[in-house]
């Protein structure tokens, strides 16, 4: 595709605003401590010393490396925020889709943290407490779309959720407990 002489095809206008860089601050730090989290659990992890683990095999190497790669690129999206002038931006009040977006965020934040905490690990094999998070997940997502038509939950579109969410938790459990050797709960 070709444009008109003198004209820039990255600054044609967008479908959506630019992002305020003071919501970049915030989310930096939110990525800077969340990474700052996942650093010093893998850091408190068993090494399995006593099993005499290779140490570049140990648990928590790889959710350390994640986590500093997550303080880093925080970071640095806190640093741009910064130079674009994050601070000295007043605060907007949120419009109805910024509130509509805040709450499904919060919606998928209270699904995965009901997973780790409530589902996962009290009783409940893995695969079971997976096919009742990723069924859920499916069908609470479905039910607050935007899309009057997905919201409707007939007979048809439970079972698909339910499919879709055995056959994840049947094929994660497989991959982790025979591919990889991880004993899940």
């Amino acid at each position: 595709m070709t444009t008109p002489a003198g004209t820039d095809p990255e600054a044609a206008p967008s479908a959506e605003p630019p992002i305020p860089a003071r919501n970049d601050l915030r989310d930096a730090i939110g990525w800077i401590v969340f990474g700052l989290v996942v650093l010093v659990g893998s850091v408190t992890m068993d090494r399995l010393e006593r099993q005499h683990i290779n140490p570049y095999t140990v648990p928590g190497l790889l959710p350390g490396i994640l986590g500093l790669a997550m303080i880093v690129l925080g970071g640095v999206l806190a640093l741009r925020s910064l130079r674009r002038g994050a601070l000295g931006q007043r605060r907007e009040p949120p419009d109805a889709d910024r509130r509509e977006e805040r709450r499904r965020i919060w919606v998928v934040t209270t699904l995965c943290v009901g997973y780790g905490v409530v589902l996962v690990g009290h009783g409940l094999p893995f695969w079971a407490a997976s096919t009742i998070y990723v069924t859920g997940s499916i069908l609470v997502l479905q039910r607050i779309s935007r899309d009057a038509d997905e919201r409707r939950l007939g007979p048809r579109v439970i079972v698909k959720a339910l499919v879709i969410g055995a056959a994840s938790a049947l094929v994660t459990h497989a991959v982790f407990q025979d591919l990889f050797l991880v004993r899940l709960p």
